[in-house]
Formats: structure tokens, sequence, C-alpha cells
């Protein structure tokens, strides 16, 4: 019982049971939102929520490919995080990566496939980090507060990037989007397009979406923890963000930090777009003036992973299977809509992890200090009556001393 509360209350015991309790909060509420639109199939919606993901190898298949991106986008404002920035902006980020890894993809087919793929995804970091540079630019010399940039610059890259597709010859008029990529510069599937694909009633085969984007995402997710946990680099930018004067004081260069920080982030973000572009799935950018979706499910993928690398893998997969399942739901009778709001519900909670794990701590320290004032109090009442006796056995010896003194005078 001790070894499991010593387990309970150390600083990794206490990120996964918040994380873990502020889910199952969201989860709660998705199914009261399910008992108010429609009480007779809310249970059934219910475990559609929780089981749809797993269901069949095809849709587990479509939570790994959807969970690519958000992995990249939720480790791109994770690593601003650890190092003391909100790297707000990962929207625009990603955005500006997809673009230049599809107009990579596009424009130089004189290279050799696997050649021009792997251009496309540098052209896609080299893009997002560019972008994410300069809210650090300002930050470390004007300090101008990153989050106010990143939002500025959200829109900024949404106006600019709708501009650059129409007249950098990667527009589909018809579709009012980017051309599709030539599937000889996507990513290889390795198969698991295959792998992870479900027989359907007609007898054909339904494959997923599914490629190596997976596995780039989770190797660069593992990379990252090893640089910001083992390496002298790593220390030195989780320095300047704990503390910048006490790094300034070390001889750590901060300024240089801030910028290398939103830098990488922004590279990371813009990989991100770039493994959704070059899936094989056909995604591309809508000349809408909407902001993309994926670079603010980061924010609430970091918070629940709470900015740990590896964390953010499994929160990132978990929103991607809870999306997964949410789109099952309209079998139930459910509109679109519902599904939206459940998700953002869970989102939403997810984002109170930090919260909870403050709120665990405060309760689990008092039951604690309770504990150890019972366990004082005890050792008190003991040490008084080993006292008392001691005290008595004190008495009766001087008392027969002088007892036999007096007798024998």
């Amino acid at each position: 019982m001790n070894k499991f509360r010593s387990i309970l209350t150390s600083s990794s015991g206490l990120n996964a049971l918040s994380s873990v309790i502020a889910v199952l909060v969201g989860l709660l509420a998705g199914f009261i939102i399910l008992l108010i639109s429609n009480p007779s199939n809310a249970v059934a919606g219910f475990v559609t929520v929780l089981t749809g993901g797993f269901s069949d190898m095809f849709n587990v298949g479509m939570v790994l490919y959807y969970a690519t991106p958000i992995i990249m986008t939720g480790l791109s404002v994770g690593f601003a995080m650890k190092t003391g920035l909100f790297n707000i902006g990962a929207s625009g980020q990603f955005t500006f990566g997809m673009y230049a890894s599809i107009l990579a993809a596009i424009h130089l087919s004189f290279l050799p496939d696997l050649l021009r793929c792997f251009v496309a995804l540098l052209s896609g970091m080299l893009a997002g980090a560019i972008w994410g540079s300069l809210p650090g630019i300002l930050k470390a010399l004007r300090n101008v507060h990153e989050v106010i940039s990143c939002i500025m610059m959200n829109y900024i890259g949404m106006y600019v990037v709708n501009y650059l597709i129409g007249v950098t010859g990667v527009y589909d008029q018809l579709r009012n989007m980017t051309t599709r990529v030539p599937t000889s510069a996507n990513l290889p599937s390795l198969g698991l397009g295959e792998v992870f694909s479900t027989a359907t009633s007609q007898g054909s085969v339904r494959n997923s979406s599914v490629g190596s984007g997976i596995i780039i995402a989770v190797i660069i997710c593992i990379l990252l923890y090893i640089v910001l946990e083992k390496t002298k680099f790593g220390y030195e930018l989780k320095s300047c963000g704990f503390n910048k004067d006490a790094a300034k004081y070390a001889g750590i260069n901060e300024n240089k930090g801030i910028i290398l920080s939103m830098t990488i982030a922004g590279g990371l973000a813009g990989l991100g777009g770039a493994l959704l572009a070059l899936a094989g799935a056909g995604r591309g950018i809508a000349v809408v003036d909407v902001l993309a979706g994926e670079g603010f499910h980061g924010i609430p993928i970091a918070l629940l992973g709470l900015s740990n690398p590896i964390g953010i893998i499994f929160s990132g997969t978990l929103v991607a299977y809870l999306t997964q399942s949410g789109f099952l739901l309209q079998m139930h009778g459910y509109a679109p809509e519902v599904i939206d709001i459940i998700v953002a519900v869970i989102i939403y909670f997810s984002a109170l992890a930090l919260l909870l794990k403050g709120v665990i701590q405060y309760l689990l320290k008092n039951k604690k200090a309770a504990a150890t004032d019972t366990v004082d109090n005890s050792e008190e009442d003991l040490k008084d009556d080993s006292a008392g006796d001691a005290s008595f056995e004190d008495d009766s010896e001087p008392g027969s001393f002088e007892s036999s003194k007096g007798g024998d005078i």
C-alpha cells in the first residue's frame, strides 16, 4: 500500500492520474450530451464512442492516420511549453509546411521519387521552422509576447498561403483547393494500408489511409524526448524556459534559446503538415478563410500529454481515436454537429489536466499530513506512557530506600 501511494504521489504518477481523470470527466460530459440530444440511443452511442475506433482493422488504421499530424502539432506546442513558451501559432506553421511540401512534390518532378518525397518533407519542415522563428525573433529582440505574435502569424499565414496557391501553379479550380500530390511523390505506405484493412459485405477490401507517417511521428517523439532529457542542448533550452535570468547568469544565451525553441516548434508543426499532405489520401489545402484545425488540436494534446513527448504520442492517439469513433455515431441517428461537440468537450476537459494535478497533489498532501500527525501523536502518547512508568519506578525506589534507611535508624 505504501509503495502504491509513493508511486501515486510521485510527479509522474500525478501526471498520469490527472490526465486519466480529465479524460473520464470529458467522457462523462459527452454521455450527458448524448442523453440530452437523443436519450433512446445514448447508451449505444456512448458504447460506440468507447469501442468504435477498435471495432475493426480499418478503423484502427484510420485512428493512426488521424493521429499522425496532430501528434506533430501537439509535439510542437509541448516542446515550446517545455522551454517556457506558448506556441499557439502551430496552425499557421502547419499550413505553411503543408503548402511547401505540396509545392515541392508537384514541381520537382525531375527528381527521383524517393528523393522528391524526402525534399518535400524537408521543405515542409523548413517552411514551418521559418514561420515559427518570426514570433521567436520578436520575443527575443523586442519582448513581444509570443501568444500575440503567433495569433497574428496564424491569420497572416492562412491568407498568404491562400494567395500563393493561386499564383504558384498548384491550384485545382474544380475542387477549390491544392492539386493532388502525384502518387510517386507520396510517402511509402510500407503495406500498412493493406494490414489495417477490412473486408466489406460486397467482398471487396477497404484499405485505411495509414502509412509510414505514423512511424516517422513516433520516432521524432522519441528522439525529441532524448534531446530534452539527456542532452546539454535540451537542458539549456529548458533552463531558458524555467528561469531566463538564471540561465543568463549561468552563461546561457537566452535570446538564442528562445529563437531556437520557436524555430524547432515551427519545424515540427510544418513537418506535421507535410506528413498529412504526402500521406497518399489526397488531402490538400482548401482555399477558404479557415485556420487549420490540426494546429489547434495540438494545444489540448500537449496539455493532456503534459508536454512530455512520449505522453503526447498517447494523447494524440486518444484524440484521434475519439474522432474516428465519433464518425460512427451517425449510425445511431446523431447529427455530425453532436460529434463535434462531444470531441470538443473532451478536449476542453483534457485541458484541465494541469488543474486536476494540482488538486490531487493538494488532497494527497493533506491526507499525508494528517496521517503524519496521527503517527506523531501516537508516538508522543507512547513517550508519555513510558515517562510515566519510568517516574513510577524512580519514585518507588527512593521511597523504599528511605524507608529502609529509616528502619535502620
